[in-house]
């Protein structure tokens, strides 16, 4: 998988797994999506949904996905896959998979929620360009935080709409410092600048910086994706 992001979370699993199966948890705390809903399906079959992003106020960018999950694992951990789409003509993201794990750590000190995913761009050359430059390394930040953004949520109870809150704080704090330092000492915007870029985030407030964004070892697709894959070729 092309994208790789680690956080460490100290929560209960079951709640943890809650947060992020359940669509209206799911959609409360990830940046990515705007909307999450479950779509009927048969007992036994996997889970189909419609997801949505709104890129501005006039547009929203929707598409569908189907996604599995094994919760009682021999070995304590837990796996979910998916697969998804979206036929909008403005969505750079045409299709691609993904996978969430689960794994308790050895020392009992929490759980590593680790998620590896890709997805084909549209628009031929210039959306791969496009990806390469902008959108790609755009999604690894957007999960990265969200995934901290979840992380204060169980750990502090801070909730994801606080914790978006504390974060445009921090940052409308920052431009603040600088703009002082340009209108009063100019001689010392740059250094401040280069400050407040520098300073970590306060404890309350979600980061990217915090979650491991490269992989300990080679990261392998879990083995329920290619029951997915069946599943949907089966369909079409």
């Amino acid at each position: 998988m092309s994208l790789y992001i680690e956080a460490r979370i100290r929560a209960d699993l079951d709640d943890l797994w809650a947060r992020t199966q359940e669509p209206g948890s799911h959609q409360r705390w990830d940046l990515r999506f705007t909307e999450i809903d479950y779509l009927p399906c048969q007992e036994g079959e996997p889970q189909h949904f419609r997801y949505a992003t709104r890129v501005l106020p006039f547009l929203t960018v929707a598409g569908t996905g189907i996604s599995a999950g094994e919760k009682r694992r021999p070995d304590g951990t837990r796996t979910s896959a998916l697969r998804f789409a979206s036929p909008h003509p403005l969505s750079l993201l045409e299709e691609g998979s993904g996978y969430w794990r689960y794994v308790p750590t050895n020392d009992g000190d929490g759980i590593r929620f680790v998620t590896g995913y890709d997805y084909r761009p549209r628009w031929g050359r210039f959306g791969r360009i496009a990806d390469r430059a902008v959108f790609r390394p755009l999604m690894g930040w957007a999960t990265a935080w969200s995934f901290d953004r979840l992380r204060l949520w169980l750990e502090r109870g801070i909730t994801p709409e606080r914790a978006l809150l504390h974060g445009a704080a921090e940052c409308v704090a920052r431009a603040l410092c600088v703009v002082a330092a340009v209108l009063f000492a100019p001689m010392t915007a740059l250094a401040t600048a280069a400050l407040m870029l520098m300073l970590p985030p306060l404890p309350t407030t979600p980061a990217a910086r915090r979650c491991l964004r490269t992989p300990p070892e080679r990261a392998r697709a879990p083995r329920i994706l290619t029951t997915l894959a069946t599943a949907k070729e089966q369909q079409s």
